[in-house]
């Protein structure tokens, strides 16, 4: 394998990260405050949907960007009266978040657009762009270090720099704040929280508005960015895949980077079974190639990569003792 597949299987595999990222860290902050969410799935394909139909029909994608954030609030805010408000069973609300997104979206495009439950597709300035960084052109025939800088660092989307930021702003807000540690503290001990005159109410309202406004983010990155267009179930899964990563990474968010690049490398690797033909000279069924990150999925959910341990106030409701 030379150096430039190898940074290219690299680059598929950022790109592809890039939703399981930002979804993970979306389910971080709202379990980190004990409210478990299997809804992510749902709120990618929603925001996916809004955000490809707004950029559309503007032709802006920005302003499709912040339809998709608004459409993933609302069922955040669905999720936050169901599981908090009204204390009702949180897997239960999310599940339900999924089948209701993966119906209204199809019924509404075809409404709307009349084009089998997908949006037109989206060009100029209506998605994502990827963007050159400075000097990339001029540094792309340095020996190692230009291919590295050019096609691996630059040539992303906006969305794709967002996402890896996230990451250090989300250990920031967590292990450096005080918002972070009373959230952490409300996701272990909520009743220790009430006690000290902190809201628990509103810090997992907080925690599930966060977890909104990024399944917004990377909902809108499937439709405007990875792809040019929203199609019907396009999300595949991957909000399923972002909750195994979180538990693969333990709830910590440099970890949830590590987990979610290797779902990403696998997806990658699925799009060059020419590669893994050459490497292990036989020939491969595509199907399997895959499968590969649900196969791994559903080796994390069943317990086989070592003790995972959730906030212990995870998936209950709080009442306030009186």
């Amino acid at each position: 394998m030379d150096l430039l597949t190898l940074l290219q299987i690299l680059d598929s595999t950022m790109r592809l990260a890039t939703p399981l990222l930002l979804a993970c860290l979306a389910g971080l902050f709202s379990e980190r405050a004990g409210i478990f969410d299997i809804g992510l799935e749902g709120k990618m394909l929603a925001a996916a949907f809004l955000s490809a139909a707004v950029a559309y029909t503007s032709g802006s994608v920005w302003i499709g960007l912040l339809a998709g954030i608004a459409a993933s609030l609302v069922l955040s805010g669905i999720h936050g009266l169901a599981s908090i408000t009204f204390r009702g069973n949180q897997l239960i609300s999310g599940v339900a978040i999924n089948f209701l997104a993966a119906g209204l979206t199809v019924v509404i495009a075809q409404s709307w657009f009349a084009q089998g439950g997908r949006t037109p597709q989206l060009s100029g300035a209506a998605r994502f762009n990827p963007i050159t960084l400075p000097f990339a052109d001029s540094l792309r025939d340095v020996p190692v270090l230009g291919p590295i800088y050019y096609e691996l660092i630059s040539g992303h989307t906006i969305l794709v720099y967002v996402a890896l930021l996230c990451v250090p702003a989300t250990w920031w807000i967590l292990y450096r704040t005080r918002f972070g540690l009373r959230l952490r503290a409300v996701g272990e001990n909520p009743a220790a929280v009430d006690t000290a005159g902190v809201s628990v109410v509103g810090l997992r309202f907080a925690a599930v508005g966060i977890c909104g406004v990024l399944c917004g983010i990377a909902g809108a990155y499937l439709a405007t960015a990875l792809q040019a267009g929203f199609v019907k179930d396009m999300s595949a899964g991957r909000g399923y895949i972002a909750l195994a990563a979180l538990i693969f990474a333990k709830w910590r968010p440099w970890y949830a980077l590590y987990a979610t690049l290797l779902f990403g490398f696998l997806q990658a690797l699925a799009l060059r079974p020419d590669l893994i033909e050459a490497v292990l000279s036989f020939k491969v069924n595509g199907q399997l190639l895959d499968v590969l990150p649900y196969i791994l999925t559903v080796i994390i959910l069943a317990g086989f990569v070592g003790k995972a341990i959730p906030p212990r106030a995870g998936g209950e409701p709080y009442v306030k003792e009186r």
